[in-house]
């Protein structure tokens, strides 16, 4: 069964034994995801792969469709999400090239996003208390491990809208909140993924130190470093897939308590939304 999915950037494509068996463009009541699709095989193994930024990473993160995509992805059966995101960190002990697996994110975006599949005569609250699967969060540190990757698991992801990096004030209030690793793509996406009732980690890959040390990184360096992080990604992502097929496992879906709307009084579009967000 293909139910394994991930989310990241389009260097995946390059990886040594990973085919592509098609692409597929899905509609969402959302919209378009980010890209069509791929259908990609590695050792006869088969997963679902989108580029959250485009094909040729033309979206800022703020112009991401979280919504379509988590939903594409959920209508084509993905119960298993990774992502693959770049990260600046905001502790000394996660120095750059870190691959780092958090289990809580915090929203510092500015409302410009869609956080939610629920609205417009729909109501739902769904606990994201615990927002990330814990054994898939250790399957993917196992599989950095392996890998022979410098990694490092549980704390705060803190989210910011962007496009720009921090202002040094900024930083430092980061980090006075406990935050390890700052980013600008993972919210709404790992909330959505949680309303759509899918098992969801994040392998958040360091690129600097953001703004809080002395010295201050340029755009050049930074993508001199996430072209390394993108090297070893392609070699974790060659033992997780494979690890992943092997250790399929049951998890509780808590969107199944969270619709309060009386099915009763949904039209047919929106019997049609719930009943795919809770399959």
């Amino acid at each position: 069964m293909k139910n394994i999915g991930i989310i990241g950037g389009s260097g995946v494509y390059q990886i040594d034994g990973i085919e592509l068996k098609e692409k597929i463009q899905v509609q969402t009541p959302f919209g378009e995801p980010s890209a069509p699709i791929a259908l990609l095989t590695y050792q006869g193994n088969d997963f679902y792969f989108l580029p959250r930024h485009g094909k040729n990473h033309h979206l800022l993160p703020s112009e991401i469709n979280y919504q379509a995509n988590i939903f594409a992805l959920k209508k084509l059966g993905v119960e298993y999400l990774v992502s693959f995101s770049a990260v600046g960190s905001l502790k000394e002990e996660l120095p750059p090239t870190t691959f780092f697996l958090p289990d809580q994110f915090i929203d510092w975006t500015k409302g410009k996003r869609a956080r939610s599949f629920f609205g417009q005569g729909i109501v739902g609250h769904v606990s994201v208390a615990y927002p990330v699967d814990k054994t898939l969060q250790n399957i993917c540190y196992e599989s950095c491990v392996e890998a022979d990757v410098a990694c490092a698991k549980d704390g705060s992801y803190i989210c910011i809208e962007g496009p720009q990096f921090s202002s040094r004030a900024e930083s430092e209030i980061y980090r006075g909140f406990g935050a390890s690793v700052i980013g600008m793509t993972n919210v709404p996406e790992v909330f959505l993924a949680k309303e759509a009732g899918i098992a969801y980690s994040t392998v958040a890959m360091v690129t600097d130190y953001d703004c809080w040390k002395e010295h201050h990184c340029t755009v050049d360096e930074i993508m001199k470093v996430a072209a390394q992080n993108t090297s070893k990604a392609k070699e974790v992502m060659k033992i997780l897939i494979p690890k992943l097929v092997s250790n399929k496992f049951d998890f509780e879906k808590e969107n199944k308590f969270g619709v309060l709307t009386p099915r009763e009084l949904m039209t047919g579009d929106q019997k049609e939304l719930v009943d795919l967000l809770l399959k």
